[in-house]
């Protein structure tokens, strides 16, 4: 069969281009001493790509907050708006851990769907799972279709948590790759403060336990729609073309219409070369051997969970009473 003259192959993809960390950078190697070149962006264009993924873990942290006021809203005689306020200790945590569960299973489900979605699909199908479950919950009739909005929210979460730090790593440029995927973490963290605001301003409101959750939907809505309107990863189509569903050229160049559109006019006539970077590193990743379980015990990755494990017990172990 012979090769498409524009095709490049694998071994001229890991020779293309320079490294680079910034802008304007110095040479530096990738994999297998192979190079890559340095990227041309604006941070205008950067923005969106990262905001309406963050706004997942936005969500996320902003039911953390706002459950914490609800349970107390739900359970009040005067002010909880319903004739089953009194609710007993394991049907509030129905309530507050029911979306943890939802998350559980979405994180399942996320391993099984996402290479098959893509991570827009997966974050506009978690965007429409919040905007649900916020509904749900917040017009249920009952104690138990309560805990059945909280569940299919909590999927959302699963989703959304999954599916948003790899967007944002794919498509954001490498300069400041690290920066936004750490403000992500941030986005979680400021819901939780959002949640608890706007709770402590409805908690003595009848039925505020309901506004709480409904005043969630406006943020699914614009997650949903903003994530309709970015393209798909490009590394995620290229992933697809290693793997052999698809056509090679075509994804290819669909790869450099959503990088172009990711990035702006400032990357100029680079797309495709930074394309072929890309799909040269997946090259190379597919040849590598499959890593097993026993590789979290050994070396760097054993450093890690030694540090990671060490945080935990003494942050734990600074709660033990004196």
């Amino acid at each position: 069969m012979a090769s498409d003259p524009e095709q490049p192959t694998l071994s001229s993809l890991g020779k293309v281009g320079k490294s680079s960390g910034e802008i304007g950078g110095v040479e530096e190697p990738l994999l297998n001493g192979g190079i890559h070149t340095s990227e041309n962006y604006s941070l205008a264009s950067a923005i969106f790509p990262f905001l309406f993924p963050a706004l997942g873990g936005l969500l996320y942290g902003y039911d953390i907050g706002s459950t914490s006021c609800a349970t107390i809203s739900i359970q009040s005689a005067t002010s909880s708006g319903i004739s089953w306020y009194n609710l007993n200790s394991v049907d509030i945590g129905l309530i507050t851990s029911g979306s943890l569960y939802g998350a559980l299973i979405g994180s399942v489900l996320a391993f099984n769907i996402a290479d098959f979605l893509g991570r827009r699909r997966e974050l506009i199908l978690a965007a429409f799972l919040y905007l649900v479950g916020a509904l749900v919950t917040a017009l249920a009739p009952a104690f138990a279709v309560v805990v059945i909005g909280r569940f299919v929210f909590g999927i959302g979460i699963g989703l959304a948590m999954h599916a948003a730090p790899m967007y944002i790593a794919e498509t954001a440029p490498s300069p400041i790759r690290g920066q936004l995927i750490s403000l992500k973490e941030f986005f979680i963290v400021l819901g939780m403060v959002g949640g608890y605001g706007i709770g402590s301003l409805l908690v003595d409101t009848v039925a505020g336990w309901r506004y709480m959750y409904v005043a969630s939907t406006p943020l699914a809505v614009i997650m949903g729609i903003g994530m309709w309107w970015l393209p798909a990863s490009p590394r995620w189509l290229l992933l697809r073309a290693i793997q052999g569903k698809g056509s090679m050229q075509e994804l290819r160049e669909t790869a450099i219409c959503c990088l172009c559109r990711l990035r702006g006019e400032a990357i100029g006539d680079t797309a495709p070369a930074k394309v072929d970077e890309i799909l040269a590193e997946l090259a190379v990743v597919g040849e590598e051997k499959e890593v097993t379980l026993t590789e979290v015990f050994r070396g760097k990755c054993l450093k890690a969970l030694t540090i990671g494990a060490g945080l935990v017990l003494f942050q734990q172990v600074s709660l033990l009473p004196k």
